[in-house]
Formats: C-alpha cells, structure tokens, sequence
C-alpha cells in the first residue's frame, strides 16, 4: 500500500498557517485588552447635557444605554469629555 507523502512544501505551509493563527489570536487579545474603558468619573461624565451637547447625539453613544468608551450605564441626557457628535 502505498501512503500519501507529505511534502516538504505543504509541511512548511500547514505549519506557518498555524504560527499566523496563533499571532493573530495573540493581536486581537491584546488590543481587546487596549480598549479597556474608562470609568465615568475619569471622563467627567455628567448626567445633564452641556448646552446642546448630550450623549445621544454623540458618536460614540450605543443605544440603549452604553458608551463605546466609557463604563456603566449611560443616561442619553449626560454628557463628557470625549463628546463627539455625530457626522
């Protein structure tokens, strides 16, 4: 019987395509752990709007009540630092 061979060409491939998995697992773990959010006090949040700037017309708002960058629940009235308002 005659077993299929593994050539030197397809070894050195299979193993760098597990090297790239494993690489990219590595990057988006330590970029998940980057974009740690800040706490509510470190990004002045407010729950009243400042003049006509409030966390629901901000960009980095997600309905219903989150904030792409800072923790905790966050009241669509408030407002902080890192206002952005959307384009």
């Amino acid at each position: 019987m005659n077993e299929p061979c593994l050539s030197r060409r397809r070894a050195l491939f299979s193993g760098s395509a597990l090297v790239l998995g494993v690489t990219a697992a590595a990057i988006a773990t330590s970029q998940a752990n980057a974009q740690e959010k800040l706490g509510q006090a470190d990004a002045q949040y407010q729950m009243t709007p400042k003049d006509d700037q409030h966390c629901g017309v901000c960009s980095n708002f997600r309905p219903p009540n989150g904030c792409q960058f800072v923790q905790g629940d966050i009241n669509p009235n408030g407002w902080c630092q890192l206002f952005t308002p959307k384009s």
